[in-house]
């Protein structure tokens, strides 16, 4: 495989996985929001402090972005991922924040 199909290979796993966790995350959101605290919430928990863990292991870099730098050489931040570059840039600390709302509200339903 060429060096480009390797880098859009990647970047085609590296956005699915990232539609995944958009998908758990907002579920997540809604259900403490309706107060449905079920199986899946708790499965989206895990999933998302596995993530957190492949990232602490990994410096904070995922490890699909350690495996595109072999192909490119681009310094921008959605060179991995087909993402704009702005929301690439800034999705940590994005997701950070929701889950950080996740968390809040889960534990305020959980004290009710």
């Amino acid at each position: 495989m060429n060096r480009n199909r390797s880098l859009i290979l990647i970047k085609f796993v590296h956005t699915l996985i990232w539609v995944f966790f958009n998908a758990v995350i907002f579920y997540m959101l809604y259900a403490v929001i309706v107060n449905k605290m079920d199986k899946w919430l708790w499965i989206g928990f895990a999933l998302v402090a596995l993530e957190g863990l492949i990232l602490v292991v990994f410096r904070f870099s995922c490890p699909l972005t350690l495996m595109a730098r072999k192909y490119s050489s681009s310094a921008k931040d959605n060179f991995d991922i087909c993402l704009p570059n702005w929301l690439a840039k800034y999705t940590k600390v994005i997701y950070t924040s929701i889950m950080i709302i996740i968390i809040i509200l889960t534990a305020v339903r959980l004290m009710q």
